[in-house]
Formats: structure tokens, sequence, C-alpha cells
């Protein structure tokens, strides 16, 4: 590693809706690996999840924004956002992703973060092999945990058990129950103004 390389953690997901176990990871990966800045990165369009149904790129955007205010180690790119009009139809690959901070930021160290249950998926990811020579991945575990026998250059993150989904969460608008403290407090405010979640179907912009 140079002298004074930055260290740049990369969040990804869909963050439908962003919560405090989002949160609570980067957080956690930011203290293991000594990352200087994490930058959350909202999928416009998750290639995992074609076909299903998932409110506005725009809303999950802004969404974000308010859950990382205030900290000064969580920023939100929307780098996905201008290019994915334009290429894949509008999906989101992170090999893509990853190729564009490296020529913007060409003198960073980066590392991914993932949860456990994304590291299952990872082999069937576009060029997931040219993802891991550009950043080292972080895992923290969830649900059944991780495997002990971790790739090489896969490295995992300790920390709390985390039981907060956004599927769980979005259940809970949708049958009237709180999302009171698993929400940040403006993320839970602009779902109500917004009146997202409040069914199955997408909210359109």
């Amino acid at each position: 590693m140079k002298k004074n390389t930055e260290r740049i953690g990369i969040f990804g997901g869909t963050f439908n809706p962003p919560h405090l176990g989002h949160l609570l990871i980067a957080e956690q990966a930011r203290e293991a690996a000594r990352l200087k800045r994490i930058l959350f990165v909202p999928a416009f369009q998750p290639p995992h999840k074609v076909g299903r149904e998932i409110i506005s790129p725009r809303h999950r955007l802004e969404m974000t924004m308010l859950a990382v205010k205030g900290s000064r180690s969580f920023e939100v790119s929307d780098i996905e956002f201008p290019r994915t009009r334009e290429r894949n139809g509008g999906i989101s690959y992170t090999v893509d992703t990853m190729r564009t901070f490296r020529s913007m930021l060409p003198g960073a160290e980066f590392f991914l973060i993932l949860g456990s249950d994304s590291l299952a998926e990872y082999d069937s990811w576009k060029d997931p092999g040219e993802i891991r020579v550009m950043a080292q991945l972080l895992v923290y575990p969830r649900g059944n945990g991780l495997d002990s026998r971790l790739p090489p250059g896969v490295e995992s993150i300790r920390g709390p058990a985390i039981g907060i989904s956004s599927t769980d969460i979005r259940g809970r608008v949708a049958r009237g129950q709180s999302i009171r403290y698993l929400v940040p407090a403006s993320v839970e405010s602009y779902i109500k103004k917004h009146h997202l979640y409040l069914s199955q179907q997408s909210h359109v912009p």
C-alpha cells in the first residue's frame, strides 16, 4: 500500500429503504478497515432484482442522503444514475461502478462492503474476478453467518448481529406498524410524507 493512500469503502445496495442496520455495517467496516470514508451507492436498477417492484431510484437516493446526513465519514454517490440511463438498459453492475471510481480516484485503495447474503451470490455477478482485483471485499455476517473458509482477499467484519431488513420494514409500513428505531427518524418522516410502501406496488416519480 502506498503511503498516505486514501482507503475508501464502497457500500452499494438497493437501500429500499436504508435502515439503521446499513449504518451499523458501514460503521463497523470503517473501524475494522481503518477507512477514511465510505461511499453509499444506491443502485439505479439492481441486476438481481430485475422484474421486481422497487420504488423510484430518486426516492431511494433521497432517503440514503437523509440517512447519512451529519456523518463525517459517510457520503452518498449517485454515480450509477446518469451512467445507467444510457448503458445496460438501466441495470447497475458493480464492476462498471468500480471501474468508474478507479478512474476518478486513481490513488485510492478500495474496499467493497457486502453482507454475507450478498457474498453467497457474488460468483453470479458480472466479472467477479475483476471486482476482486479492484477492491478488497469486506463481508459482514448476516443470517446464518459466514463460512470460516473465506476465499483469499475476503475479510470478515466482526460486529453485533443485525435483525433489521428492508423487506421487513416495507411490510411493517404496509401493515400500518411502527418503523421507529429501525430507520433514522428523517427516513421515517420521508416515507410518511411521500406515502411510500403502503402497498406492494412501486412508486413511480
